[in-house]
């Protein structure tokens, strides 16, 4: 079966209307979780915890979306090993 990560995280935006946080060092990750449902659930908690700040949004990035291991690697990547 193929693992589905899921990163919660979220923080204070410049504007309600757009994703750009305003200090990325200040960013709350809340967690990676291994299924949709768990993170949804996380991110559920941490948006009703601070459903009183309008400026404060949690996202739930696909982590699995990111690296597809049946692409072979770009040279970059295999100057590490």
């Amino acid at each position: 079966m193929t693992q589905r990560l899921h990163l919660v995280f979220g923080g204070e935006l410049v504007d309600p209307t757009k994703n750009q946080f305003k200090n990325v060092d200040d960013i709350h990750i809340v967690g990676i979780y291994p299924d949709y449902a768990t993170a949804y659930d996380a991110w559920r908690g941490e948006a009703q915890r601070t459903v009183d700040n309008a400026h404060t949004r949690y996202f739930i990035a696909h982590l699995h979306r990111l690296r597809d291991e049946e692409t072979p690697a770009s040279p970059t990547e295999e100057l590490g090993t």
